[in-house]
Parts: C-alpha cells; sequence; structure tokens
C-alpha cells in the first residue's frame, strides 16, 4: 500500500521518489534568500500600520575579497620597486666610447731609375714580385675565426668581413681608385668618425689626420688611369680581443695596380704601381651589429712616386719611362716587413719589375 500522498497504484516507474524530490529544484539555500533583494515582512510586522506585504532591503556592498586585496597591493609595491631600482640602480651605465681619429701615414717611394714599362701588362706582372699574387678580392683571404673570451666566433667572423669589405671598397673599386667616388667607403665608417672622413675630402691637410689617401687608394685622374682591371693583391689579416667590449682586426696587404697616362689607348706602355697599406680597425658591439668599423690606423707606403710630390690629396704616379728628380733613403721595399720611418722612402730596384 502506498502512503497516504501517494498515488494509488504507487510511484509510476521512473518519477522521482517523495515530495523532497519533486520540489529540489525550486528550494533556495541559505545564501540566496539573503541576497534577495526583496523581504517579506512577518506576521506581527504586518498586522501595524497596514505595511505592505514586503520590503525592499538595502542592497549589499559588495568589495574586494581580502585575498584580492592583499595580492593588489603586492603587485604595486613590486611595481614600485622596479621603477625605482631601475632609476636608482646602484650600476654605472659604462660611458659611450667615442673613436679616436684616425692617425695616419702617407710614404712616397721615389724610384731610383726610370720607371720599367711594357705594352703587355702580363708581362709586367710575371717580372715583378707580384707574379704570384691573387687577383682582386680573392687575395684578401679570412683566417680561421676563433672566438674569444668574450666574442662569439660568428662575432670575428663579421669583424673580418667587415675589414675585408673596407679594404675592397677603398683598395679595389676602379670608381674609387679614378672616379673620386666614395660613399661607398664612407658607410663601412662608424658613424662618429664621418666629420673627420668629410672633412678630409673637403679640406685636405698633411697633418696626419686628414688625408684622403689615409682613407683610401685613388690616382690622380688627370694624370693615370688603370691598364688593367685585373688588381693584384697580397697579405693577412688578423683579430685580436682588446676588452670585454672591443675586437681590433689588423691588416697588412699589398695592392699591385698596372697604370698607364689618362686618356691613352691600349698601345701605350703600361707600369706597375705598389701601394702597400698596414691598416687597424677597431669594433664595438654596435659596430658588429651595423657592420661597421673605426679606422684607428692607417700607414700606407706607395710608389713610384715622386718625393717633391703631395701625396695628400691624391697619389700622382710616376709612370713608364720618368723618373725622379729626388729621392729619398735608399732601399725600402713595401714587399718587405717592417715599417720606413722617414716621409719620402726610395723604391727598392727588387719591386720593380724586372725587363
Amino acid at each position: 500500500m502506498g502512503g497516504p500522498g501517494d498515488p494509488p497504484e504507487g510511484t509510476p516507474e521512473g518519477a522521482p521518489g517523495g515530495g523532497e524530490e519533486e520540489y529540489r529544484s525550486v528550494v533556495f539555500d541559505e545564501s540566496f534568500v539573503r541576497a534577495a533583494r526583496l523581504q517579506e515582512f512577518s506576521a506581527q510586522e504586518r498586522i501595524g500600520d497596514h505595511a505592505p506585504a514586503v520590503r525592499r532591503r538595502p542592497q549589499m556592498r559588495r568589495g574586494l575579497s581580502r585575498q584580492a586585496l592583499i595580492l593588489v597591493l603586492l603587485i604595486a609595491v613590486a611595481f614600485g620597486t622596479a621603477i625605482y631600482m631601475g632609476v636608482r640602480h646602484p650600476y654605472q651605465t659604462p660611458a659611450a666610447k667615442h673613436p679616436e681619429p684616425l692617425r695616419m701615414t702617407v710614404i712616397p717611394l721615389a724610384p731610383q731609375n726610370a720607371v720599367p714599362g711594357s705594352t703587355d701588362v702580363d708581362s709586367l706582372y710575371a717580372h715583378s714580385p707580384a707574379d704570384q699574387f691573387r687577383i682582386g678580392a680573392e687575395g684578401i683571404t679570412l683566417p680561421a675565426s676563433r672566438r674569444t673570451a668574450h666574442f662569439s666566433d660568428s662575432q670575428v667572423v663579421t669583424a673580418l668581413t667587415t675589414a675585408k669589405d673596407y679594404l675592397v671598397e677603398s683598395s679595389l673599386d676602379p670608381d674609387v681608385l679614378t672616379g673620386g667616388a666614395t660613399r661607398s667607403v664612407r658607410i663601412r665608417l662608424d658613424p662618429q668618425q664621418l666629420d673627420q672622413f668629410d672633412q678630409s675630402f673637403e679640406r685636405p691637410t698633411a697633418d696626419g689626420r686628414h688625408a684622403p689617401t689615409g682613407w683610401l687608394v685613388r690616382f690622380d685622374p688627370n694624370q693615370a688611369e688603370l691598364a688593367d682591371s685585373k688588381i693584384r693583391v697580397q697579405g693577412t689579416l688578423s683579430a685580436a680581443e682588446t676588452d670585454s667590449d672591443t675586437l681590433e682586426v689588423s691588416a697588412d696587404h699589398t695592392f699591385v695596380y698596372a697604370l698607364r697616362p689618362t686618356g691613352s689607348d691600349e698601345k701605350a706602355k703600361a707600369s706597375l704601381f705598389t701601394v702597400r697599406r698596414e691598416l687597424h680597425f677597431r669594433f664595438d658591439r654596435d659596430d658588429l651589429r651595423m657592420h661597421q668599423t673605426e679606422l684607428v690606423v692607417s700607414y700606407v707606403q706607395a710608389g713610384p712616386l715622386a718625393c717633391a710630390e703631395d701625396a695628400t690629396n691624391h697619389l700622382r704616379p710616376l709612370l713608364a719611362g720618368e723618373t725622379a728628380k729626388a729621392g729619398g733613403p735608399a732601399g725600402t721595399d713595401p714587399y718587405a716587413t717592417g715599417s720606413a720611418t722617414s716621409l719620402c722612402g726610395s723604391l727598392a730596384a727588387s719591386a720593380q719589375p724586372k725587363l
């Protein structure tokens, strides 16, 4: 038998069992009741003053929980501390290093006899010390790179490659050699050296700081032109770390050019002109990133030149058959190691083609 509240035939199969189950979905818990905006008056309250059946409850104040408030305060303190340490940190920012002005020396080498010449350029090279030199940029070879204490292999390679690029642009570009172009060389320099570079070309001065021929190789276009674009080159590159923020690259190369008088035809005799360049490059981390360099030392020996000629702005070669009116100390050989000590030297006979 079912209970008094049960259907005569019992609870249907699958139906909720008991009245509580039937109304469970509409039963409100205590927190829901407390949060209600309307509240019913009690019977006692409704007797007096004919009060309405319900009254509006004051809205509950909602605010941040204690844990959330603490979290916000911690974030604010951490943020303030970070700002303070960023402004008042105990370590001094390293002072920016300014590139040194380029120190340059250009030494003319006067021939002891008439300059040898030939209409066969290959024969000139074959009978000179440049016979085994490589042609063009192939003669500027990179050494095996080795990382240093503070610079990686790739950074050392970048320094060596940038130095090579500078040598190629300043010693092998025909537009630079005889056309007066400078931009391809200028863009390789650290921006803080550009004022010195520009002043060198605007107001050339033999002061060891502002000679265009200290920055690059260029011949007087009114006097000489290339007889052969296959310039012979031989030399070395090396890199070393000077401190934790600086790499230095040393370059020592001999360039041999075949020249003839400007405007002459191919039947005119050509002669060889030799330039030995010892350059020292410096790189900080910004230079490495931008593939630029600081050129700090340029030591140049060039001939055949007349000592009386000013080699500051252009090189004015003595060409085939010409002789120097006056020379300097005998025996300076640009193919040999060591540095000349005078402002003008004599080009050793061994440095000339044997025709």
